[in-house]
């Protein structure tokens, strides 16, 4: 994007480049939604809560507290890839929240993307991210589960197209730093 371009969005607009769609990720309780939604709103692109796109089972499974397993995430995975498919089809992108724990995950997501993809991965330390876990209400997912996350989670560091925020700081700074960060993808 030139300088033209950035300086003619609004002030506060998150300037990411056409045609790249955004996974927000990282384990539970780091912020995936309000940060996805701040991308959303700072961007114009359409917002997807990849919780939602679950299977029943999968949904039933956490919040009796069993960990999914990768069989469990496939086809979760690959609804969210045909979502960023189809917005892609249609000359679009659009922004995701999903977990995206491994890199095989990331993987999928980035071919059903053909490579337009970027990541925010959120980070967070364990205690801030279990008070988080437990002030929040109507989510089916149990601070249990926070640990098998933890030990599933594989670092995005060095891949492509990614951005990491650390998560100790309001919604707005969060969202502003990963606006930063894709503008300079």
């Amino acid at each position: 994007m030139s300088s033209r371009e950035t300086d003619a969005l609004p002030a506060g607009a998150c300037a990411i480049r056409p045609g790249l769609s955004v996974v927000v990720m990282g384990v539970s309780g780091c912020g995936k939604s309000s940060i996805g939604l701040g991308l959303s709103a700072r961007s114009g692109l359409a917002f997807i809560e990849g919780d939602r796109l679950h299977p029943k089972a999968n949904v039933e499974k956490m919040a009796a507290g069993i960990a999914l397993t990768d069989e469990d995430r496939w086809p979760w995975l690959d609804k969210i890839g045909a979502e960023i498919a189809a917005a892609h089809a249609d000359g679009k992108a659009i922004i995701v929240a999903c977990s995206a724990l491994k890199r095989s995950y990331r993987d999928r997501l980035r071919a059903a993307a053909s490579g337009a993809l970027a990541f925010v991965y959120l980070e967070g330390s364990v205690e801030l991210l279990k008070r988080r876990m437990g002030a929040r209400t109507g989510h089916f997912m149990p601070v249990s589960l926070l640990e098998s996350q933890l030990k599933t989670l594989e670092v995005p560091t060095g891949e492509p197209n990614v951005v990491t925020v650390a998560i100790d700081a309001s919604i707005d700074e969060i969202v502003a730093r990963a606006c930063e960060g894709l503008t300079r993808l």
